[in-house]
């Protein structure tokens, strides 16, 4: 083969891949890429996968109605936190500086949410809007506008629980709680509002995550005759054997959580018999209405058989949504412009948008008509620091899952 016949077929190729590229590049520009810090692997993977879903539901209701801004594709880019707070900055960083997203759908947990958005969002500009992290050190971050949730401080959630455990004649509890930003945040507000209504706890104890053995904590925790063991603790890492030790040693029978330990992973792995007493609070939303009934449909139609009462699969609809209406009010991908427009469709005053309701929002947002999502999670008017007060549910274990069977008031 000659030398002239080897530089032509290069010639060749060069001119095929330049218009290849040049066939690619406008597609490419009509793709809006939105991030989600997911925790694929760590301990609450068995909790994320409807999570995700959610997610990727209102996603497709973009697409499917119109897409965003002017006709462009709406695309979920997914990076793993592995539930730790250097996974969060990692897979943030990768999102934000290699797939050039234009907000955040995220973080999950609390202790990667607050590294993320330390670490990257805040300093590049991102908005983060996280669906499920509550500790309250969320509330005090110095972010310019940029990190908001829709779902409730445990500073409340914490409040809530201890409301209504004293609601049931339970005076007297041991608390152990994980030693992360989550455990410290909602176990504080539990303990202060506890015992400032007359409650005892006759022992507390924070442990590291994924210790594994806790059976002399447990006997020094079941000491002071108390009723029960209010446990913070995600249920797929120190949740589980600290039940699971509890009954084997005898320490314990009776458990109280929160959304932590409303892992399907509980019930499995010990046992609905074990669990008769157990009942727990977590985040969830306003008694059924038009806009459930919307998610519901659209969620049992992309899931059939799925599961409605998983939890926070409301809040990561509402988050992903919500941020595909900011960016569309905004009418632009620029990240500058997301934080006012978030705000500006998340509250009143405006035409009422519920879930699914895409075509409907974009049709008011380029009339010039101000809109108010309300959401399947509830209304979403953020205070100052980026918060929503949201409801939280009280929750026993029924058959193979958790029902919810009321609200705390």
């Amino acid at each position: 083969m000659s030398v002239f016949s080897n530089g032509l077929k290069c010639a060749v190729a060069a001119a095929a891949l330049a218009t290849a590229i040049g066939a690619v590049t406008p597609a490419m520009a009509q793709t809006v890429k939105l991030g989600a810090l997911m925790a694929i692997t760590g301990p609450i993977a068995n909790l994320v996968p409807p999570i995700l879903g959610s997610s990727e539901l209102a996603v497709a209701h973009v697409n499917d109605n119109g897409g965003i801004l002017d006709g462009q594709r709406l695309e979920l880019v997914v990076g793993d936190t592995q539930g730790t707070a250097q996974g969060g900055v990692d897979a943030a960083t990768k999102l934000v500086n290699i797939d050039n997203v234009t907000a955040v759908v995220g973080a999950l947990m609390s202790g990667p949410n607050i590294a993320a958005a330390n670490s990257v969002l805040i300093p590049n500009g991102v908005v983060g809007l996280s669906p499920t992290s509550t500790s309250p050190e969320v509330t005090g971050l110095d972010d310019n506008d940029l990190i908001f949730r829709v779902v409730p401080s445990d500073n409340y959630q914490g409040e809530v629980l201890a409301r209504l455990v004293l609601s049931k004649g339970i005076e007297k509890v041991a608390l152990a709680y994980v030693n992360d930003d989550y455990g410290v945040g909602i176990a504080g507000a539990f303990r202060d509002a506890y015992t400032a209504s007359g409650g005892v706890i006759t022992g507390d104890q924070v442990h590291e995550p994924k210790k594994t053995s806790f059976r002399s904590e447990l006997a020094t925790l079941s000491g002071g005759d108390p009723d029960a063991l209010v446990l913070i603790a995600f249920a797929g890492d120190t949740g589980v054997p600290i039940v699971r030790q509890s009954l084997e040693g005898g320490m314990f029978d009776s458990f109280i959580g929160t959304d932590a330990l409303r892992d399907t992973l509980l019930i499995e792995q010990i046992g609905a018999e074990n669990l008769t007493t157990a009942f727990f609070t977590s985040p969830s939303s306003p008694p059924a209405s038009t806009a459930a009934e919307k998610f519901q449909a659209g969620y049992l139609a992309a899931n059939p058989g799925g599961d409605l009462d998983a939890i926070f699969i409301n809040q990561s609809y509402d988050a992903a949504f919500l941020l595909a209406l900011a960016i569309e009010k905004a009418g632009t991908a620029d990240r500058a412009a997301i934080s006012a427009a978030l705000r500006e469709v998340a509250g009143p005053p405006g035409m009422i948008i519920e879930p699914g309701e895409w075509a409907k929002a974009k049709a008011a947002i380029a009339a010039g008509e101000d809109i108010d999502y309300s959401g399947v999670s509830g209304g979403h008017d953020f205070d100052e620091s980026g918060d929503v007060a949201g409801v939280i549910g009280h929750y026993v274990v029924e058959g193979d899952g958790f029902n919810e069977v009321g609200l705390v008031d």
